[in-house]
């Protein structure tokens, strides 16, 4: 695929909207117009999640799901990119479910939702969606149905990876390839000193894997 002048629109949570950079300019989005031509379009809301959760948040922001964004979208492009989900395992109360939801208010069914309403708003467009990094806290407990169930993150990237590809949706997959793990604590200071949101350094390491996976297609 060739980048210049692609149009493509990210819908994503704080990773995409910068959180963690030094400026605007350095955001993965920023670098892939700036570095190689792309028209790049930033739809990413901190905190927000993709699961339609049980209880309202605290800061209204962060229930901004990324369904009803959809439609908010540039209508022209080529390509969408959706990277979320790190924040239905982080702070979400929603289920996980599994493969026969088709509904909002669990992981799996708001996934099909997510991409049935991408596949009919964006027929002519390649819709591409990309796994979360690692973060430092990858394994917690939550409480499910009236109970404490233990959950990681990788159930979430499992349940992105397998709705994916039940919809033929190619898959960025970061949490396999983005090369950064938290724990390691010389990695963790150098790319994502809180964690979880890449730095300057980790925003370089996003743009150029996303233009390397562009350009096999």
């Amino acid at each position: 695929m060739d980048l210049r002048n692609l149009k493509i629109n990210f819908l994503g949570d704080s990773i995409t909207e910068g959180h963690g950079v030094s400026s605007e300019e350095k955001r993965f989005t920023n670098l892939l117009a700036d570095n190689y031509g792309i028209i790049s379009r930033n739809y990413g809301i901190g905190g927000t999640r993709i699961a339609i959760q049980k209880n309202p948040s605290a800061c209204d922001r962060h229930d901004l799901y990324f369904i009803g964004r959809v439609s908010e979208m540039d209508p022209d492009c080529d390509v969408v990119m959706v990277f979320g989900g790190t924040n239905d395992y982080g702070h979400g109360d929603a289920p996980l479910g599994n493969m026969s939801d088709r509904t909002e208010d669990s992981f799996y069914g708001a996934l099909h939702v997510l991409y049935n309403t991408l596949i009919n708003r964006y027929p002519d467009s390649k819709i591409i969606i990309m796994t979360p990094i690692h973060r430092l806290d990858s394994e917690q407990p939550k409480y499910e149905h009236g109970g404490l169930v233990f959950r990681t993150l990788k159930q979430y990237v499992d349940a992105i990876r397998e709705v994916a590809e039940y919809y033929s949706l190619p898959v960025l997959d970061l949490y396999a390839s983005y090369g950064i793990q938290p724990k390691v604590q010389v990695l963790k200071d150098k790319y994502v000193p809180d964690g979880l949101h890449p730095n300057d350094a980790g925003h370089v390491i996003l743009a150029e894997k996303i233009a390397a996976f562009l350009r096999s297609l």
